[in-house]
């Protein structure tokens, strides 16, 4: 067996522990559920989860101690998502929302627009590399070989548990905004705290970006 059990049960605590702790994922699929509705939530979800599996592969490959080795890689990853997550934050600051008046193949590019906008935001977040590297090393077994597969099946259990718990948060948040009387005040403060956010990763990028 690739990964003994008492491994996956340590590994399953810690990243459940992990997805529990209020983080930018957390507030970010909570701020777009409010925003734009649980679907909108979940699709931002899978966006961030496509990304973890992504940061796993690059893991596995070796590509994470890139940023270790060549800092000047991790500052230009980083100023290229904090540029990303105000450009964010900006349309969603001047964006318009008419429910009645889209149709459906418009929904439908909004959707993929929005996985999209959570798979580059978690890609451009080069402290999600360097977190794989810190925390996938202490379980990996490298004498029963197959180390990459090994990574890859860590990845796994860990986005499989994160989306798990962000999905309370997105249904709880979702509940909000369908719960509330005047939608359309309620979606358009949303828009904006879902700007605020964006932001405020933006700058957590920036100023908090020292290794």
């Amino acid at each position: 067996m690739i990964l003994d059990w008492q491994t996956i049960w340590l590994f399953g605590i810690a990243s459940f522990a992990l997805a529990v702790t209020p983080g930018p994922d957390m507030i970010l699929v909570a701020a777009r559920s409010a925003a734009q509705g649980q679907t909108a939530g979940l699709v931002t979800q899978f966006g961030i989860s496509a990304g973890s599996i992504i940061h796993a592969v690059i893991l596995a490959l070796g590509l994470s101690q890139l940023f270790l080795a060549v800092p000047y890689a991790y500052d230009l990853v980083r100023y290229l998502g904090a540029a990303y997550l105000l450009y964010l934050a900006w349309q969603a600051f001047t964006s318009s929302e008419s429910a009645s008046a889209k149709t459906a193949a418009r929904k439908q590019l909004s959707l993929r627009v929005i996985f999209r906008q959570g798979l580059i935001t978690n890609l451009l977040n080069p402290k999600v590399a360097l977190f794989y590297l810190a925390l996938f090393p202490q379980f990996l077994a490298p004498e029963k070989g197959y180390v990459g597969i090994q990574i890859l099946l860590l990845a796994i259990i860990f986005v499989a548990i994160d989306l798990v718990v962000h999905a309370v948060v997105i249904w709880l948040a979702g509940s909000a905004r369908s719960l509330s009387r005047n939608k359309w005040a309620f979606a358009k403060w949303s828009r904006y705290f879902l700007g605020l956010v964006f932001g405020g990763l933006a700058a957590k990028l920036v100023f908090d970006g020292q290794k």
